[in-house]
């Protein structure tokens, strides 16, 4: 195919660093864009992806895979501040994940307009949630022509989702943020079912290799624990939502389970939190069976009883830290700004004091500069703090590690693999690792690792792939086998049916164009079906269902003597056959002007008003079955080989004489079944220097232990056999073939009861292979109606003008021309979608020179 479609890939964020994850995919002139995030480490305009490298009017869609605000929180932005709404474009995120976007943005905007930094309003919030759809997981979406997604669970969070894209053909799976271990509330991310063309897949952790989830709690508790014993107050910086969940379930099932902590009071400092409560309470259903089965118990496991709210006065966080030991979860976990970084800065000189980092820390941010443990941090305002509180991190970021991430890289199976949302260094270990793994295997996986703005282009075979519905799948075809029937295209899919079922799964009809012409008649019968044969090499003639004398053309056209004076073609349209019978109609009309006819009918004869007389001699350049015409033919091949190469040897099988059954003399039986094989075709040999090739007249092959003259011999061989073969022979692809007896045998077009189409034989047509073989000539047969689908529309022929008449029409039974039928009749191309079902007829008449 000449077709060789292009991928690009093209990274607006999240191209070797973490944040502002944006991925523009584009294909076959459809624009998919996933996640729309913001960069933590930066504030306003410098937080978000650089969109200004992408015409937003030509984004088909926008996919979110979760609440994050490095993965969803510019599309507002994007939305009312772009010019996205010039174009078609719509934005798709689960149900969770669009309830919980709601809280995390309004959150977002409250914390931005204390700043001259706001990206946007209230009120464009609002605006751009109206116009969010949301979908269910494992729900197929087609969100425009040539563009279906399904999202599939990707834990991470509630309402994580990675979408499985299908655009024009090409699958692409896109994970964002995804975790493989099942939680105290979460599902585990689900392998699709579907091998994806190309893989885009978060590489955060790069090689690094997380402990498990139980040593993990079992360490995190024990470090709380301490802290408290020492009389100091535990931070713990977390997201709003997400991960400070998990992080609640745990802490307040080791409360229920240590007495001595009843009185240390665990703080949740979030409003944010407390109003996305509801949403997890509604959404029980999305989350693993451990929560399911508590919940169907009326356990509601986020109603905590060990854990509270802040206070909600003024100047809480000091009255906190003065006060006994406690547990304070608080955002944002960045410590960028917010409850986290005041609580950071007021606890930090206080060595009783510790901080716990559970989730993954960005680079330029406080969690990661707090991580190195500096003697110093520097507040908000610019001050220096000196730092004395403890610093551990303990990871509970819901992404997969090096091991989780192989597996999962492994078990997708995709031919490209995309690393993004992972820093430069991570990046290239994992891309060398995962090339490690597939080179002992022996496996050719590419994997890329594009920096922002850098546009990837894949290039993909241009196969299509047709699925075969209806009556063609009920059987299961066999290797070799032909299949064909009406191809079918919508965006990009195509389905192969039989065209009978065209009404059942498309809701579409197809009409069959059946022409007819009529000729005014001024020659006999047998002068038209001798021109016929002359033109064609032969005709097979019978009697169609209504008893009229019917000849039919290379299988496709019918001439039928309607009346005495009067010829009507008949055949179904398409381009190939409004072709022959063009060529027919022209060679009819010209029969009275042609010297031939002349000629022809000059010879003596007694007087008669009958032209049903055959002429005296057949056609010179008809098809017949007698030997002497093979010979001929065969000759004539023979001398277009020697015209190439020379003396050309003709070898005919010698014919064993009959030997009784009892002889024992000469040679066994077994000897003579071991000579027989070779020697038993009839070939031609060419010789040319010292090699020699050999043309089998059975199969028509060549064979020569010189390839270069058997490829010449073979090329001078089929030009040979399309100069003496007739237009019958080659419309029908049945070439000359000759018997070991030396017998020719020339290939005629199946006769059935339909004209060339993909028809079975009728039994009563010549040919059918239910004739009685007879000496004399054969009853008239009966050609039956025909159907057929095909390309093509209705037509008119307009002939010469017809002066001569003549009272001759032939009658009783007519001469069978041609023998039986060989090869499957021939498969229409194609079939014309039209409104009306029912078949429709065009009628010319030519008489006088004028159609009527």
């Amino acid at each position: 195919m000449a077709d060789v479609p292009t991928l690009s890939i093209t990274l607006l964020g999240a191209g070797q660093e973490v944040g502002r994850s944006c991925c523009v995919l584009q294909y076959r002139g459809k624009t998919i864009v996933c996640d729309t995030g913001v960069h933590p480490a930066y504030s306003g305009m410098a937080s978000l992806p650089f969109i200004d490298e992408l015409d937003w009017s030509t984004v088909d869609v926008i996919l979110i895979t979760h609440f994050h605000l490095d993965h969803a929180a510019a599309l507002t932005y994007i939305m009312e501040k772009t010019n996205f709404k010039d174009g078609k474009g719509k934005a798709y995120m689960t149900h969770p994940t669009k309830a919980l976007h709601k809280f995390m943005m309004q959150d977002f905007v409250r914390m931005g307009s204390s700043t001259s930094d706001a990206l946007f309003s209230p009120m464009e919030l609002s605006m751009s949630m109206a116009d969010i759809i949301p979908v269910s997981a494992h729900q197929v979406i087609s969100p425009c022509p040539g563009v279906t997604f399904t999202p599939y669970h990707a834990g991470h969070v509630l309402g994580a989702c990675m979408f499985l894209i299908d655009i024009a053909g090409l699958k692409i799976l896109y994970t964002g943020d995804y975790s493989r271990e099942e939680d105290r509330h979460l599902v585990k991310a689900e392998i699709p079912p579907i091998r994806p063309d190309v893989l885009i897949v978060e590489s955060t952790y790069g090689v690094q290799t997380l402990e498990g989830r139980e040593e993990k709690e079992i360490r995190f508790t024990s470090l709380v624990h301490s802290i408290i014993r020492r009389g100091g107050h535990v931070l713990l910086p977390t997201f709003a939502l997400g991960r400070a969940q998990e992080l609640l379930l745990i802490l307040d099932e080791y409360w229920k389970k240590h007495p001595d902590l009843h009185n240390v009071p665990i703080y949740y400092a979030s409003s944010l939190a407390r109003k996305c409560m509801a949403v997890y309470q509604t959404y029980i259903h999305t989350m693993n069976q451990n929560v399911r089965s508590r919940f169907a118990k009326r356990d509601n496991p986020f109603i905590f009883s060990h854990v509270s709210n802040v206070p909600q006065s003024r100047g809480w966080e000091r009255k906190i830290a003065d006060g006994p030991p406690c547990v304070v979860l608080a955002s944002p976990g960045f410590i960028t700004q917010g409850p986290s970084r005041e609580l950071l800065e007021l606890w930090a000189p206080d060595s009783r004091n510790g901080v716990i980092i559970t989730g993954y820390s960005i680079e330029g941010t406080m969690a990661r500069e707090i991580q190195n443990e500096p003697d110093e941090i520097t507040s908000i305002k610019g001050h220096s703090i000196p730092r004395k509180l403890s610093v551990d991190e303990i990871s509970f970021s819901a992404h997969v590690d090096y091991s989780q991430n192989s597996e999962f890289i492994e078990a997708v199976h995709a031919e490209h693999i995309v690393l993004v949302h992972g820093e430069q260094t991570a990046m290239g270990r994992l891309k060398a690792a995962m090339q490690d793994r597939y080179k002992n295997r022996d496996e050719d996986v590419k994997i890329h690792t594009p920096r922002n703005l850098e546009t990837l282009e894949l290039t993909f075979r241009g196969e299509r792939v047709a699925k075969a519905i209806g009556t063609l799948a009920a059987r299961p075809p066999q290797a070799n086998d032909i299949v064909s029937g009406l191809l079918v295209a919508k965006d990009y899919s195509y389905t192969l049916l039989d065209p009978r079922d065209l009404r059942d799964f498309a809701g579409l009809t197809t009409c069959v164009v059946t022409q007819r012409q009529k000729i005014a008649l001024g020659v006999g019968w047998e002068l038209v079906r001798w021109h016929l044969e002359g033109m064609y090499g032969k005709v097979d003639e019978g009697l169609d269902q209504d008893g009229v004398p019917t000849m039919r053309v290379m299988g496709a056209i019918d001439v039928k003597q309607m009346s005495e004076h009067e010829l009507v073609l008949e055949w179904d349209s398409s381009a190939s056959n409004d072709m022959i019978a063009d060529s027919t109609l022209a060679l009819i009309t010209g029969i009275d002007k042609s010297p031939a006819s002349v000629k022809l009918t000059s010879t003596p004869h007694s007087h008669s008003h009958s032209h049903t007389e055959l002429p005296s001699h057949s056609h010179p350049h008809a098809d017949t079955d007698d030997k002497s015409t093979e010979g001929t033919r065969l000759r004539r091949l023979a001398m277009f080989l020697e015209a190439h190469f020379g003396d050309v040897e003709l070898h005919m099988p010698e014919e064993s004489p009959s030997q009784p059954k009892e002889s024992t003399e000469n040679n066994s039986q077994d000897e003579l079944e071991e000579e027989e094989p070779k020697d038993q075709e009839p070939a031609l040999l060419v010789t040319m220097d010292e090699a020699e090739a050999v043309i089998s007249l059975g199969s028509l092959t060549v064979t020569s232990t010189s390839d270069s003259l058997r490829r010449r011999v073979q090329l001078v061989l089929d030009m040979a056999l399309s100069t003496v073969s007739s237009l019958d022979e080659a419309f029908t692809a049945t070439p000359l073939v000759v018997t070991a007896e030396g017998e020719g045998e020339h290939g005629e077009s199946q006769i059935g009861d339909s004209r060339k189409s993909g028809e079975k034989p009728d039994d009563s047509m010549p040919g059918s292979g239910k004739e009685e073989a007879s000496g004399e000539e054969a009853e008239a047969n009966k050609i039956d109606g025909k159907e057929e689908t095909e390309e093509g529309a209705g037509k008119d022929h307009v002939g010469m003008q017809i002066d001569n008449d003549s009272d001759d029409k032939s009658g009783g039974e007519m001469k069978e021309v041609g023998g039986d039928a060989a090869g499957e009749s021939a498969e229409s191309e194609a079939s014309p979608v039209v409104e009306d079902a029912d078949k429709k007829e065009t009628e010319n008449t030519i008489t006088e020179g004028r159609a009527s």
